[in-house]
Parts: C-alpha cells; structure tokens; sequence
C-alpha cells in the first residue's frame, strides 16, 4: 500500500482564513486574502473551527494517490460522496497473478489460512486466463475476481470532508485497510496545512470521549489515542 499527496490547494490555510473573514468584513475577498499573512489565518481557522463553523475550509482541497489496495477497501471508500474518484478500471488492466491480490495480515501469519488463500486465488487466476483465452472480454471475465484484487485510486476531497473522513476512518473500529490508508493521509494532509487538520482524527480527538458507547473497543484508551493523533 503506497499513499501520495499529489497536489492541494496553495496558500491553503491562507484561503481559509480570507474566506472566514470574508462573511464579517466589509472589504472584498481579493482584498482580504491578499492581506491576510499565514500566522493570521491560523488563529482564525483555530477560532472559527471551534465554533464549529467547519464550512471556511471546504476551499481547501486535497488529491491523493492511493495505489495497491484492495477493492474491499475502495467499495468502503467511495461511500464517501462529497469526494471525486478516478480508479483503475478492471476493463483494462489484467488480473492473471497472485502479486494482483492484497491478502490480510491475519490470513498472511496463518499457514494454514494462507494456503487456502492462495489457492482459491490461482483458482480464480487460472479461471479468469482461460476465460481471457477464450476470447470473453475484460469488462465480463472480470465477474469472477475476488474482494482482494488490488487497484488503484486518485481521490479529492475538501479539507472539511478529511476531516469527516479521518473521524470514522482513523478510529479503532474501522476495518484494518482504510485505516492505515486514512491514517497515512491524514499525516500527509496535517503536514501540508497543520491549522487545518489540528486535532484531526478519530472521533475521540475531537470530543474528548467516545461516541461509540457500547461499541467501544476494549482495548481503546482515549488518551493515548489522542496522544497519537495529535503526534502526527
């Protein structure tokens, strides 16, 4: 798995600082932003974002690459709507090998488990060339490929629906591959716009308590959870 920020907003914070004071100043927005300095904006963004008023940093947006993931994860991705997405199309591109395919850490540390995987996965390989052999296109042989098909996937998103996304995808109980993808964002993102992304994280880093109640994962410690994401 292989996260990349490919491009975001310049000036980002200085953006959003301009178009926080935008809503209570009687000078134009060109004439805002090109006063406002940096260390200006984050105070503003700091001051206006406690308030909950997240809507000033929808202006700032964020294009990752995201590269040699599993469908599994993308079809949990994409549930994401306010974003845009571009991924690799199975139409094209072939899947006629085991380094095609994501397998779990849990299924990896088996022997066992492993074996079946694989397995079932040179079945499904095997299947899908002949199916090739026989003529039947991509975009139908296709059918038959597994959850664990790697892929590849450009996603933008504002700064404001990051943040959403870094709430439910950053937390303990997210499923383990859109974590460690999220988690890789959100170091990437906070370094490019600290001001934005200030105590961006699960849930919990924000509330200061868990809004899971009795889902709550046993093993969490808010604490240490907040001591983690604020370290990024």
């Amino acid at each position: 798995m292989k996260v990349k920020l490919l491009r975001y907003t310049m000036d980002a914070e200085i953006l959003c600082g301009a178009a926080a004071l935008t809503s209570t100043k009687s000078g134009s927005p060109s004439e805002i932003f090109e006063k406002m300095d940096l260390e200006t904006a984050k105070r503003i963004i700091k001051r206006v974002t406690g308030y909950g008023h997240m809507s000033v940093i929808e202006h700032a947006s964020f294009t990752f690459s995201i590269e040699g993931v599993s469908r599994a994860m993308t079809h949990q991705l994409v549930r994401h709507r306010i974003a845009s997405y571009t991924q690799q199309s199975q139409r094209y591109v072939a899947y006629d090998t085991l380094e095609k395919f994501v397998t779990p850490l849990n299924i990896a540390k088996n022997a066992d488990a492993k074996k079946v995987f694989d397995d079932a996965l040179e079945k499904i390989s095997e299947a899908y060339r002949k199916l090739l052999d026989m003529g039947i296109p991509k975009e139908d042989a296709r059918f038959i490929l597994p959850n664990a098909a790697k892929t590849n996937i450009i996603v933008t998103m504002n700064a404001r629906e990051l943040r959403h996304f870094f709430n439910l995808r950053c937390c303990n109980r997210a499923q383990w591959e859109i974590r460690e993808v999220a988690i890789e964002m959100l170091k990437q993102a906070k370094k490019a716009a600290p001001a934005l992304f200030e105590n961006a994280g699960p849930t919990c880093v924000e509330l200061g308590y868990c809004p899971e109640g009795k889902m709550k994962p046993p093993e969490c410690n808010i604490e240490e959870i907040k001591k983690q994401f604020r370290s990024l």
